[in-house]
């Protein structure tokens, strides 16, 4: 399964999840819990609490993309480093990084279930990290 899990995390960080309740659900499962070590402390969150940051995401930004550096996966095991960049509603012509992640998911019926991430606010990037 592993090229089959690198591929629904990946889609998952890259889709349009923050303007859409029903791909969040789609790709989360119903129990899933996350872990998620910020910069304001852990958190750790449940499908609720998961969707209402991705509420707040949606009100907050005209654009989320991710730029995925690496994703490895083993059974049903996933690692992805990637990074988030936003276009601001104030200036939606500039693109800046809003925050390097550092995610572990472990799969359960095809969906994201149990989540580890860290994350630091965005800066530039390099531009090969793994060379």
């Amino acid at each position: 399964m592993g090229l089959r899990t690198k591929e629904i995390v990946k889609k998952f960080y890259e889709s349009n999840f923050y303007k859409d309740e029903d791909v969040l659900r789609s790709y989360l499962h119903p129990e899933v819990e996350l872990s998620w070590y910020g910069t304001t402390g852990l958190r750790r969150l449940n499908l609720e609490g998961i969707a209402q940051i991705s509420e707040q995401l949606a009100n907050s930004y005209e654009s989320l993309r991710a730029e995925v550096e690496k994703v490895i996966a083993k059974s049903d095991n996933v690692a992805i480093h990637f990074t988030y960049h936003v276009r601001t509603i104030e200036n939606p012509e500039e693109e800046m990084p809003l925050a390097h992640f550092l995610a572990m998911w472990e799969m359960k019926d095809g969906k994201l279930f149990k989540g580890v991430q860290i994350s630091q606010l965005g800066e530039e990037i390099d531009e090969n990290p793994w060379s």
